[in-house]
């Protein structure tokens, strides 16, 4: 987890998030964590009786979670893999995003798309991470 934790710091740079002069937050900041589960209700149950977080679905296939400091979300989809979960990091331009993620050297994964929270898309980085750029519009 460290070493994602420093790739994701090193891709917030690359999408465009340079650390403000006064130290705050970077712009690419990761706030969304999204696992693959076998079963998005199973995992619902799991998470919610062990750290008593409460879902919002969207449809049978996702569902999302947000607790203080930390939102992210269950896709039905084949668990585990390379990179664990998929980590998704707000941009203020998608495309120009996905443009300097090519640009550099990564593998656009999934195009970008729509969806009930915004547009995103997934690439993976050099490294092999899968990765997810993420905006409200």
């Amino acid at each position: 987890m460290r070493n994602m934790l420093i790739a994701g710091l090193s891709l917030a740079a690359a999408l465009g998030g340079q650390a403000p002069a006064d130290n705050s937050q970077p712009v690419a900041t990761p706030t969304y964590v999204e696992f693959n589960v076998a079963d998005p209700a199973r995992a619902k149950a799991f998470y919610g009786t062990v750290f008593g977080w409460s879902f919002t679905d969207y449809g049978p296939d996702y569902a999302s979670f947000s607790v203080a400091g930390a939102n992210g979300g269950f896709a039905r989809a084949t668990p585990g893999g390379p990179g664990g979960p998929l980590v998704v990091f707000p941009v203020a331009d998608l495309e120009g995003a996905q443009a300097r993620v090519k640009a550099a050297g990564g593998t656009v994964t999934v195009p970008v798309f729509s969806f009930p929270g915004g547009r995103r898309f997934q690439f993976r980085d050099l490294d092999g991470y899968d990765v997810a750029a993420w905006s409200e519009h």
